[in-house]
């Protein structure tokens, strides 16, 4: 018997099942070692030679074609050079050879009395910084500074201006930043009438956003809507980097992303970090911290990554042409309080937009005090991995029914046997195992095949149940639990111990397009644990049941027979 007949599955057939035939008429084998085949076929000596040769001749192949590929990049990048040159030597030739030149103060000290008072007089003066803040910010030698505070401070021409100090250098890569890029248009309108005067020759590249100096120095412009959007910067390097209205970012994940593309090869200048903003806004809270509360103002400190910092305020004096004018400054007056507190005094300890603006620290929050046996506890967990897993525990007042939140965990990077198992030691400190909800998400099976983190957090003794995620009764319920009660006491009280939480409430914004909701591109991790904490209706219950249990789990017990999988 032929082997296709005893072995039809090894060679090609057709669709109507009928054999491939070859030139000489038998079946084509199929190509290929048949599935679950091992060979134990041994090559002779040499063919064992034959086949090192061959590779050692591939992998000597693509070396050449590599190196290849990298001369003929080189010779590019070398008609491009010489190409630039020459326009150069042109431009000298034709033009006058100070003309576009960076003057140092040390060259201008040299230079004739009579130029200098010529260039004091203002003549040949594109950009006067005005005294103050303005002046300040240009001269500052910290490694990042914010300029911010009142509206009208001449922030956003400083942070044009900023980036020229090494644009006389071929080395020098400046990227220039806004929330969206509609929003730079305005910067890139104005860097139309200043740049040109201050550097004849530059051309500005539309398509690309990019300025390009006749030194080489290259001004880019991009936006940052995102936190995803830095992997667009990603493997580039910058000595100049600046965010115009830096509290319209979200959180700060972009911007120290940002930090770490701050890179020169020229050691002859210095990298910065350099942004603007007015108090308020999505990021406001982030922004302060880092900035405003971390010292006095106008004063150099170094910050916990070791980069310098400094915080400049903006005032509208500090801006003649608006100061002198008065229309702005009634305009500024005529604004809502809060937005008027914010734009015209700078006052950074307002927030404008927040989504709970009942919330007030004197009210809501507390000391930290013993929770008694009897009160009902729960918790509410919302769960993440590269954004932060929150955890809050309450529990019920049985005189009034107020809910006390008295335990936060608050942390990026947990795995659920990780958060299962912080979890299990922070309940410790209480007489039983606590009862909580769950993320809904955190149950879902998409993208694995082993146990969920909600299966992974109850296999370790965790009760917990799905939470209710509906986002605007949630945000109702929350509202309703922060109106002042009768007794001048509300529902929702708060231990000094949570700060993530306090935070969160005190700065989560509404969003634009639906105001019934908070906007979810701010940090919303602690807020979206208490929401389903209180969508999970806490009650009062039998203070026997608790002291039951209590005598029930007098050793605890990280596992439960009750719950798992």
């Amino acid at each position: 018997m032929k082997d296709w007949e005893q072995n039809p599955h090894l060679y090609l057939t057709d669709s109507d099942g009928s054999f491939v035939l070859k030139n000489d008429g038998t079946p084509r084998k199929k190509g290929g070692r048949p599935v679950g085949a091992t060979s134990n076929y041994q090559y002779s000596n040499a063919q064992k030679t034959k086949n090192a040769t061959r590779r050692a001749f591939n992998k000597k192949r693509k070396a050449i074609e590599k190196i290849e590929r990298q001369l003929k990049a080189k010779r590019t990048s070398f008609k491009q050079t010489t190409k630039v040159l020459s326009q150069l030597e042109d431009d000298s030739n034709s033009k006058p050879t100070n003309e576009g030149k960076v003057v140092t103060t040390d060259e201008l000290s040299s230079i004739p009395k009579a130029i200098q008072a010529e260039i004091d007089a203002g003549s040949h003066v594109v950009f006067h910084a005005n005294e103050g803040p303005q002046t300040e910010f240009l001269a500052a030698d910290e490694k990042d500074v914010l300029y911010g505070g009142a509206a009208g401070g001449g922030k956003s021409y400083a942070m044009l201006v900023d980036p020229l100090r090494y644009a006389h250098r071929k080395a020098h890569r400046a990227l220039i930043l806004r929330r969206s890029m509609p929003e730079l248009r305005e910067l890139i309108d104005k860097s139309r009438e200043l740049y040109p005067q201050a550097f004849p020759g530059c051309k500005f590249r539309e398509v690309e956003k990019v300025w390009n100096f006749p030194s080489g120095a290259k001004i880019e412009f991009g936006f940052l809507e995102r936190d995803a959007d830095v992997y667009r910067y990603q493997g580039q390097a910058y000595s100049w980097i600046g965010f115009d209205e830096i509290t319209h970012l979200p959180t700060e994940f972009g911007w120290n992303y940002l930090a770490s593309r701050l890179r020169t090869t020229d050691p002859e200048i210095k990298t910065y970090l350099r942004c603007t903003a007015n108090p308020g806004g999505i990021g406001a809270a982030w922004v302060k911290k880092r900035y405003v509360d971390s010292n006095e103002t106008n004063k150099s400190f170094t910050g916990k990554d070791g980069l310098t910092r400094k915080f400049i305020p903006a005032r509208l004096l500090d801006n003649p042409y608006l100061a002198n004018d008065g229309i702005y400054e009634k305009m500024l007056m005529s604004l809502p309080p809060v937005q008027r507190k914010q734009l015209l005094e700078g006052n950074w300890d307002v927030n404008e937009g927040a989504a709970f603006v009942e919330f007030d620290v004197d009210v809501h929050i507390v000391s930290p005090f013993h929770i008694p046996l009897t009160w009902e506890r729960i918790k509410g967990i919302d769960y993440g991995y590269a954004s932060e897993s929150a955890c809050v525990w309450g529990a019920v007042d049985r005189a009034d029914g107020t809910l006390i939140i008295y335990r936060e965990l608050y942390k990026k990077g947990l795995t659920g046997e990780d958060l299962g198992r912080i979890i299990t030691d922070m309940e410790m400190q209480d007489p039983f195992s606590v009862s909580g909800v769950l993320d809904t998400s955190a149950w879902s099976r998409t993208g694995t095949t082993g146990p969920t983190v909600g299966e992974t957090l109850v296999k370790q003794g965790h009760k917990l149940r799905r939470a209710d995620k509906n986002r605007i009764q949630g945000k109702i319920q929350i509202h309703e639990y922060l109106k002042v009660q009768p007794s001048g006491r509300p529902k929702l009280q708060i231990f000094n111990t949570c700060p993530s939480l306090i935070k969160e409430l005190q700065n989560i914004p509404l969003d634009t397009r639906n105001p019934e909701d908070v906007d979810t591109h701010a940090a919303d991790h602690a807020y979206d644990a208490l929401r389903y904490l209180i969508m999970s209706r806490p009650r009062i219950n039998n203070p026997m049941e608790n002291i039951r249990q209590y005598h029930r789990e007098s050793v605890y017990r990280p596992v439960d027979d009750t719950f798992g999988y």
